[in-house]
């Protein structure tokens, strides 16, 4: 899935694609690789598909990098 990641002033920061990894135990984590290359790692994907803590992890992520909370995470489906 395509998405950009926008300031609260709704600046683009960052434009990249949602990728789901598969760990050698078999879990899913919910990764951000933007068009710049860089791989953000978030958390891993509870068993019964909820993605809510896998997403806090990467929005954790997005704090560490950009330095900004009330970041948007904006998802384009084709």
């Amino acid at each position: 899935m395509r998405c950009a990641i926008s300031s609260r002033a709704g600046q683009v920061l960052a434009r990249g694609s949602l990728i789901l990894h598969k760990g050698d135990d078999g879990e899913l984590r919910l990764d951000l690789q933007t068009d710049g290359g860089q791989l953000l790692q978030g958390g891993i994907i509870d068993p019964d598909g909820d993605m809510r803590s896998a997403s806090e992890v990467l929005f954790g992520q997005f704090f560490e990098v950009w330095g900004m909370s009330n970041l948007t995470l904006t998802v384009t489906v084709r």
